[in-house]
Parts: C-alpha cells; sequence; structure tokens
C-alpha cells in the first residue's frame, strides 16, 4: 500500500506525531510525507517527498499572532499550483493532518482523504470550545483542511470518532523524575518578554526552548536551549513543571507525566483557545495576559495542589488500523 501523509508545518507538534508515526505507518506500506508550511523548527527525519511554502503562521513580540505576516505570505496561485502537481492518484491512501493545500488538490483531483489529527476532533461539537465562540476561528476549524472523513486526537473521547493523543515512545517509556527545574516552551514569546520575570525568582532554575538559540548556555538561573526534540524530552521528563502555550502535544504529553503545567494561549489563535478550554475541565491554570506581575503568577501556580486526570497515550496499532479500515469504508 502506498500511502501519502501530509503535515501542516505551522508549528513543531504535527511534526513531532509524525515522526512518532512514521515506523508504525510503514508496517502498513510505503509512506511519502508532504511538508506545508515553514513555521516548525525541529530536525525533520522523515522520507519528505513533497514541500509547499503552504499557509505559515507569524507570531508578533510577546505572545500573540501576526496577522499582516501571515496575510503578505500567502500566495493563493502558488498554492493552486502545488496541489495541482501532487500526484495523490498514485497513492492507495491520502491522510491529511490539516493541511489546506492537499485538501485542495483532493477536490481538484477528486481523491478520497480522511484528516487525522487534532484539529479533527473540532468537527464535533461536543469538543471543548471557549465561553465565547469565534465565528472566523469556527469557519477556519470546519472549512481549512475540509475532508469526507475525520479522526480526531484530543485529551478525552469528546466524540465517537475522538482517539487519545499520541504520546512519544520516549515520554511512554520514560520514567518521570523531578529535578526541581521549570521547562518553558513558548515559540510565540521573545527572549526579552518573559526574562525579567523569571530572573526575578532567582531561587528557581528555568529550561527555556527559543527557536533563536543556536546552542545550550546559562545565564543566571535560567539555561537556554535551542529547540532540539532529544533535549526537550528530557528536560520534560525532569521538570518540576512547564510553562508552555495553548497548544496540543505538549500539554499532553506533560499530562501524561503528571507535571504541573501553565499554559498560555497565543492571542488571537481561536484553536488554542478551544485547547485551555479543555485544559481547563482537567484543572490546568491559565494565563491569558502576561504582565509585569508574571514571576507571582508563577509563584501562586507552583504553590498550588492542582492534581490532573490521569492521561491515555494512544494505542498507535489500533488507531491506525481503526483509520485504514475507516478510509476503505
Amino acid at each position: 500500500m502506498k500511502i501519502f501523509y501530509a503535515i501542516q508545518a505551522t508549528g513543531n507538534g504535527h511534526i513531532s506525531r509524525a515522526i512518532q508515526l512514521f515506523p508504525y505507518l510503514q508496517k502498513f506500506g510505503s509512506v511519502d510525507f508532504f511538508l506545508s508550511g515553514n513555521n516548525a523548527s525541529l530536525n525533520i527525519d522523515l522520507p519528505v517527498k513533497f514541500k509547499s511554502d503552504g499557509c505559515s503562521l507569524h507570531y508578533s513580540k510577546c505572545g500573540g499572532l501576526d496577522y499582516w505576516g501571515i496575510v503578505k505570505n500567502i500566495q493563493p496561485i502558488q498554492m493552486y499550483k502545488d496541489a495541482k502537481s501532487l500526484p495523490l492518484k498514485k497513492y492507495d491512501v491520502v491522510i491529511n493532518d490539516f493541511d489546506s493545500i492537499t485538501s485542495l488538490a483532493c477536490r481538484v483531483q477528486k481523491v478520497h482523504s480522511v484528516q487525522f489529527g487534532h484539529q479533527a476532533s473540532f468537527i464535533s461539537k461536543n469538543t471543548p470550545r471557549p465561553e465565547k465562540k469565534s465565528i472566523m476561528g469556527e469557519m477556519i476549524l470546519k472549512h481549512y483542511a475540509p475532508s469526507p472523513k475525520h479522526i480526531g486526537l484530543h485529551f478525552e473521547k469528546y466524540d465517537s470518532f475522538i482517539r487519545p493523543p499520541i504520546i512519544k515512545d520516549e515520554i511512554v517509556q520514560a520514567e518521570s523524575k523531578d529535578l526541581k527545574h521549570i521547562t518553558v516552551y513558548l515559540p510565540s514569546f521573545q527572549k526579552d518578554c518573559l526574562e525579567k520575570a523569571f530572573n526575578k525568582l532567582s531561587d528557581l532554575k528555568f529550561h527555556w526552548f527559543l527557536n533563536d538559540i543556536a546552542f545550550k548556555y546559562s545565564e543566571g538561573n535560567i539555561t537556554y536551549y535551542p529547540v532540539n526534540q532529544m533535549l526537550f524530552n528530557e528536560s520534560l521528563i525532569s521538570c518540576h513543571g512547564i510553562i508552555t502555550g495553548g497548544g496540543f502535544e505538549t500539554p499532553a504529553e506533560a499530562l501524561y507525566l503528571e507535571k504541573k503545567i501553565l499554559s498560555i494561549p497565543i492571542r488571537g489563535h481561536y484553536e488554542q483557545e478551544c485547547n485551555v478550554a479543555a485544559l481547563k475541565k482537567l484543572g490546568v491554570p491559565v494565563v491569558y495576559e502576561v504582565g509585569d506581575d508574571f514571576d507571582l503568577i508563577i509563584e501562586n501556580w507552583l504553590n498550588s495542589t492542582i492534581i490532573y486526570p490521569k492521561m491515555k497515550a494512544n494505542n498507535i496499532p489500533e488507531t491506525l488500523q481503526y483509520l485504514f479500515d475507516t478510509y476503505h469504508q
């Protein structure tokens, strides 16, 4: 069986999931990957056969989306050409992890596909949303990468087609420990937005992962890390807690390891607002704005007692079998 797998590279989560799934997918057939977008900073150890600039996210300096940066980099004519050029009819199965070009290609070429991943879970009205829904956000979730079939991933089974998160083998097989440091992964924040707050907490050690750091180094109570999967896994497994965005994969892994979590969703990012609505139901504290009192917020978070429900890991072989069975129904 020939498998086409589209990865939306607006961040590292989709790529991390694809890397974890790759050896399992190979048991079903040969796999070619399509990488769409250019926001990822992870090394991509996958057989990427096709690439497109697609649609990528751009961030403001301190925790928000740069809408103008997003819009000015969209090239609809090129995206249509990329969609037409994908040889989808050569493949037995097309798996789409929320990529608009692959979705367009399927419509143009009249090829069947299945949307597989976290965003697919939002097809269900049962999946948590913030108190104030965004009409535009709902439209994007529904129409950005439409597919006739969906298999979603989320923190809980909100609907029949939703499965548990894909947790990396390195995390599942690890023995969680507490070396007292705080892991920080907030790709929408630049260094000088948070540095003062961390420096004020001089008794705490921070492991801070940043896209523009080339090599590991320490200054005061902060150790700066490049975005690297192995280094991040090690830090997460041994941390006391993690400060991260409103994404899906990192909070899911932290919940699996029973780590303390402080979530800061990207401003204006509706999917992250939905994710933190789900996280709040699980007891995870959420901060929507980072101000001069952020050091006090961190202290209060660390001094609070929070017990989260145990997060299950996805049974990957079972889920993939379900995917292929669903695809051919």
